[in-house]
């Protein structure tokens, strides 16, 4: 399922049977902004007013709104990781950066 998307900002969204509603959550920063609504429609429109709101409190606090991952991790490892990675890149006919994308994306579900 791919997320719901708006103004750079991705959200998850499930349904609640408890509730009946559909429950969503911006991913992808540490502020905790959660929305719901009956139908998809519903939904769409308060996580758009959620992100709006959000942004405009960070204006009138003068703060920086939290901005969603760039998807650029930094990693330092040991050589001889280093070297097993590239060997295992190589091998599966990727790059460092795919084989690692893959792995990684992989290991964090």
């Amino acid at each position: 399922m791919k997320p719901m998307r708006y103004k750079r900002y991705a959200a998850r969204i499930e349904y609640s049977d408890e509730d009946e509603c559909f429950v969503g959550r911006v991913a992808g920063i540490r502020d905790i902004i959660t929305f719901h609504g009956e139908d998809v429609a519903e939904v769409r429109l308060a996580f758009q007013e959620a992100i709006d709101f959000y942004l405009e409190s960070c204006a009138e606090r003068g703060e920086s709104p939290q901005k969603a991952y760039s998807g650029r991790i930094m990693l330092r490892v040991p050589a001889a990781t280093h070297e097993a990675v590239d060997r295992a890149a190589t091998l599966s006919g990727k790059s460092i950066n795919q084989w690692a994308m893959e792995t990684l994306s992989v290991a964090a579900r």
